[in-house]
């Protein structure tokens, strides 16, 4: 009660706009753009007003000030505000030839129609695309580990084996690993959706084995947003597309798995530093005198410190630099050796200290996806710059939905959906890699399963729609754009 109190106007304010955008968002959910966005708002309610409840909002007031505190609010306000007068425009724009169209995600939980046999047949085939280059990707893996194969896929014997371990800065050709491992963490987390809606025994078989193997790759890491990214899509596959019972008993399930994943988590916590599963200090809380709570919700705490710092002259915004650097950090540095580099700046100004001219820093820190916007281009079209980019977002999984009478898409979709809450700490390729790798998988199968070109289309000059972007009307395929 005594927080209540001290909470100004403007937190009330943002409150009653995330529920009032969030009551429209969920009314215009069969229109593709209302679950993403209702996504997105559940995001900046957990990374930003939760905040407020989880960590020491008054010990803010003392460290920041209420001038900054204040004015992180309105930019808070300011970004829920952008975004929904954007999501829906920048969804009818990007995706106007498929608007007849409902969700197919919406269709698929209330009328089962994954028991379609052809859609069962997608699925099949999907899962052999993708098995494929699991099993690629595998044989690479264990190369690179020297054939630790307990190192890989039982690291709660005697450790986790990296493949695709590199630097904080990187060199040479050490982004194609990292790559390498985004697309892995999207074929996992598409096994765990295949085991969840396969009706043939050997696809689900081999979907499962795929599971219980790579599976613990990310559940002994200490990187909390990949074991989601891994785990999550084949759940909420399972619950809401498999599982048999109503709304009421699948959010009883969902809960169920929350408080499991929220144990786990606290386990990671207590043994940050080394995994030694120090169980009881998990349960308690604590390892030592160490507060084992789970990290980082704290991006309205950094919005804040932007703010501050802007304020008094000790940071200066970079003019887009950082999103430009998000952008092309897929670039090795064999290539461009100069490449920009992701917050440097902005740790060094929160007093990190730099560990050399190699531009490593002893700790990075997040600016959130608001903060982020800020730091670009400054406190009041910072907010507008974020929401406009997460539009953009929720528009493109708004298409994967639309899209979903191949299965496939649902797959990304789900996949997408989970990442979003990611993008709360920043709104990186860092994060995104795994989505878009699996779609550009994606395209290459379906283009390789096309037919060539028949005479008569190669004489006029007809061209194939790019089956990535193709129109979908409620019952089946459309023709491209």
């Amino acid at each position: 009660m005594e927080l209540i109190d001290l909470l100004p106007f403007q937190f009330w304010l943002v409150l009653l706009v995330l529920a009032g955008g969030g009551v429209w968002a969920w009314r215009e959910r069969r229109q593709g753009w209302g679950i993403p966005a209702l996504v997105v708002l559940v995001t900046t309610t957990v990374w930003y007003l939760v905040d407020v409840f989880y960590n020491d909002y008054s010990g803010y007031r003392i460290t920041i000030g209420d001038e900054s505190l204040d004015s992180a609010w309105w930019q808070v306000l300011l970004f829920v505000t952008g975004f929904l007068m954007m999501a829906r425009p920048v969804h009818r724009a990007l995706n106007h030839r498929l608007l007849r169209g409902k969700s197919f995600a919406l269709r698929y939980l209330e009328t089962r129609r994954f028991d379609r046999p052809d859609l069962q047949r997608r699925v099949t085939v999907m899962a052999k695309g993708l098995f494929v280059a699991w099993g690629v990707l595998t044989m690479i893996a264990l190369y690179r580990v020297g054939g630790d194969v307990i190192g890989l896929f039982a690291p709660y014997v005697r450790g986790r084996a990296d493949p695709w371990a590199r630097g904080q800065i990187g060199g040479g050709f050490s982004a194609f690993f990292s790559l390498a491992g985004y697309l892995q963490l999207f074929l996992v987390a598409g096994m765990g959706v295949i085991a969840a809606v396969s009706r043939s025994p050997s696809t689900r078989l081999i979907a499962l084995v795929i599971c219980l193997l790579a599976f613990p790759y990310y559940i002994f890491d200490r990187t909390r947003n990949s074991m989601l990214a891994a785990a999550i899509p084949g759940i909420l596959a399972w619950v809401f597309l498999r599982l048999k019972g109503g709304l009421i008993f699948k959010f009883g399930v969902l809960a169920v798995f929350f408080a499991v994943i929220n144990f786990w988590f606290g386990v990671v916590m207590a043994n940050r530093s080394g995994w030694e599963f120090d169980l009881k200090a998990a349960l308690s809380g604590n390892k030592g005198e160490k507060d084992a709570r789970h990290e980082g919700l704290n991006m309205f705490e950094e919005l804040a410190w932007i703010d501050s710092m802007i304020e008094a002259g000790t940071y200066q915004t970079n003019g887009g630099e950082r999103y430009f650097a998000e952008l092309v950090n897929i670039v090795p540095r064999a290539i461009w050796k100069n490449k920009p580099m992701i917050g440097l700046d902005y740790a060094l100004a929160r007093g990190q200290t730099a560990l050399g001219p190699s531009g490593e820093v002893t700790a990075t820190i997040s600016t959130g996806m608001i903060g982020q916007g800020v730091v670009n281009f400054g406190r009041f079209f910072g907010p507008l710059a974020a929401a406009l980019l997460m539009a953009l977002w929720a528009a493109l999984l708004a298409r994967m939905d639309l899209l979903g009478n191949d299965p496939v898409w649902i797959l990304l979709y789900l996949c997408g959906l989970i990442l979003t809450f990611n993008l709360g700490r920043d709104i990186s390729l860092l994060v995104l890699f795994p989505f878009f790798f699996g779609l550009g998988l994606v395209v290459l199968l379906k283009r390789m399963q096309q037919p060539a070109k028949s005479p008569v289309r190669a004489k006029v000059g007809m061209k194939r729609p790019r089956p990535w972007i193709g129109t979908q009307a409620s019952g089946g395929a459309g023709r491209g754009v």
